[in-house]
């Protein structure tokens, strides 16, 4: 009887749990013991976290990035399959026995393995954005090829995934993506020039890692949002746009052609899209508190100032042009990121970064992986260069 209970389990793969999408997907699964396994994990080296989730969740395999913290853990776990490197990730990725992989590594990092879950024919947890600005096209067409499925976890991608479930494409006039304004909304760009990464780093909602939290504040995240909205629900980028909602209740809305939304709500926590993406198609009960409308007294919605936060346009004008460009704007854009919170580049001169690289750039048809991984080295290679300057 116990075995059958335990083959019932869906077994889950998550490819970055130390990170924040990894550690809120694991506080679900330990409230569910009689819904999942976790199979394996994975991590770039942070060893102690890594450690301390083995003992609590007795995965079968554990991949981690980095030689030296593959071999310090090695010497502290015993009784589990020790993968190292992006090879071992990748293998993670493509488990015969996994039920559902969470892609949750930040960055390009993500691409690959992402990739590889998509070739094996996987249902992907999609938190690894970069894999759809990068190669979107790439993953569309290997995910149709190989049966696998892709199910967003970015809250705004989530919500649009509820709302347009059953609905026919043709009715479906404008997707709304909604943005919280991170921590300079409404601020005009002479008093953002000398902000520091400590201010830019404190998000008014969410707790993120670091590169993602200020590609918040310079908008540039809503921007490669737009681009995985475009690839994952076939969208044209024209008719996806982004609204500033500082409440970060609502997640998206679905505006159709008869002048009618359809709208997601919820509190902000990443544990709803999380557990729906892990559950489908079940939803689990008590994953985050109900909103308290006796709290909640207004919905404010803005448009994006791009004057000042012109990152949201340069995304626009990569997803319009295609192929590598949105390899590139994101290669430039976390080379970027990286000298600003090293105080190398004030904030103001991230955008001007990446546009000196776009503009540098003749984008291809990015039709192979090849192309796009050389795309992107070009896009950091010059991207380094111009901030050297």
């Amino acid at each position: 009887m116990q075995r059958k209970k335990e083959e019932r389990l869906k077994k889950v793969v998550i490819l970055g749990s130390t990170g924040s999408i990894g550690r809120s997907a694991l506080e679900v699964i330990k409230n569910f013991p009689d819904k999942f396994n976790v199979l394996g994990l994975s991590a770039k080296s942070s060893v102690h976290i890594l450690e301390e989730q083995i003992k609590e969740f007795n995965p079968k395999y554990v991949a981690i990035f980095e030689k030296k913290a593959y071999e310090e853990l090695r010497k502290k776990v015993k009784n589990i399959e020790l993968l190292l490197g992006n090879e071992g990730i990748c293998e993670l990725a493509r488990l015969k026995d996994a039920d559902i992989i969470i892609s949750a590594i930040v960055g390009a990092a993500g691409l690959i393995p992402t990739y590889e879950a998509v070739k094996a024919g996987k249902t992907i947890g999609l938190a690894n954005k970069e894999s759809l600005v990068l190669a979107g096209e790439l993953i569309k067409r290997e995910t149709k090829k190989n049966n696998a499925k892709i199910i967003p976890i970015d809250s705004e991608h989530s919500a649009v995934f509820q709302c347009i479930n059953g609905c026919n494409k043709p009715f479906i006039r404008k997707i709304w993506l909604t943005a919280s304004g991170g921590p300079f909304r409404g601020m005009k760009k002479h008093e953002i020039e000398n902000v520091t990464p400590e201010e830019a780093l404190n998000h008014p909602k969410w707790k993120m890692g670091k590169r993602i939290t200020i590609d918040s504040a310079t908008l540039m995240n809503k921007g490669f949002e737009v681009i995985e909205a475009h690839h994952l629900f076939d969208i044209d980028v024209e008719s996806i746009g982004v609204l500033i909602h500082p409440q970060s209740i609502v997640h998206c809305l679905v505006e159709f052609i008869d002048g009618t939304y359809l709208a997601q709500m919820s509190s902000p926590d990443m544990k709803a899209p999380i557990a729906l993406a892990l559950s489908l198609p079940e939803r689990l009960p008590g994953i985050i508190k109900p909103i308290d409308w006796t709290m909640t007294n207004q919905l404010q919605f803005e448009i994006p100032d791009t004057e000042v936060f012109p990152c949201l346009s340069l995304a626009y004008e990569a997803a319009k042009t295609g192929g590598t460009m949105p390899t590139v704007l994101n290669a430039a854009d976390e080379v970027a990121v990286e000298a600003f919170l090293l105080r190398r580049l004030k904030f103001n001169d991230i955008h001007k970064i990446i546009k000196k690289v776009m503009d540098a750039h003749l984008a291809s048809s990015a039709s192979s992986i090849e192309e796009i991984l050389e795309a992107d080295s070009w896009a950091r290679k010059m991207a380094k260069k111009e901030i050297e300057k």
